[in-house]
């Protein structure tokens, strides 16, 4: 048996590792052999490289440890049930820091029902991290409106937008050969062309 821990940050600026050192000491209560899987990588996405790796290498019996939740997830409820599943498929067993029901084996009739309760519970702190997310997206987007902040776009590369009038007023390449010479893809040089 090999415990599994998934530490992830939403972004490049954050510390995905901030937890990494307490789930090594707290795997340590299962298993000695443990493997890491790190990344900066949001939530909300259902495929993940670190997570997709994690259930490859996972076999019957591994034990998942997350920090909490919604480290695991922020996703749709019908995404969550796809990962769920997916763990469920491997055998691995989910085990959340924070959450102490899901830290202890649980058989016989009493164990069926904390299983039972755990799976409301995750499914419950899912739901609470993709619900928390949506409304501070909500947030942001209401600050940027009332601070009169519109977002404007990628601004167009004039210089190379000339270069591919250029190139193809020559009429000696193809629209691929005029895009990898410029450095753009090839709907950017029909879109230049045709705007011109």
């Amino acid at each position: 048996m090999t415990v599994r821990i998934y530490v992830r940050a939403s972004t490049k600026d954050q510390d995905a590792k901030r937890a990494l050192s307490e789930l090594i000491s707290f795997s340590k209560s299962y298993e000695d052999d443990h493997a890491e899987y790190v990344e900066n990588y949001s939530g909300t996405k259902l495929d993940r490289p670190a997570l997709t790796k994690l259930l490859v290498d996972a076999n019957q019996d591994d034990i998942l440890l997350v920090e909490s939740v919604d480290r695991l997830s922020r996703l749709s409820q019908d995404d969550f049930a796809i990962l769920k599943q997916r763990i469920k498929d491997k055998g691995l067993r989910l085990v959340v820091a924070d959450l102490p029901t899901t830290h202890t084996i649980n058989v016989g009739m009493s164990g069926e029902i904390l299983n039972v309760v755990n799976n409301m519970l995750i499914d419950l702190l899912a739901t609470m991290a993709k619900l928390d997310n949506d409304k501070r997206r909500e947030r942001i987007k209401q600050g940027l409106a009332r601070s009169g902040y519109k977002p404007s776009g990628k601004k167009p590369n004039i210089a190379k937008h000339k270069r591919i009038l250029e190139l193809d007023s020559q009429n000696t390449m193809t629209k691929d050969e005029i895009a990898k010479a410029v450095g753009v893809g090839v709907a950017t040089v029909y879109r230049v062309l045709k705007e011109s």
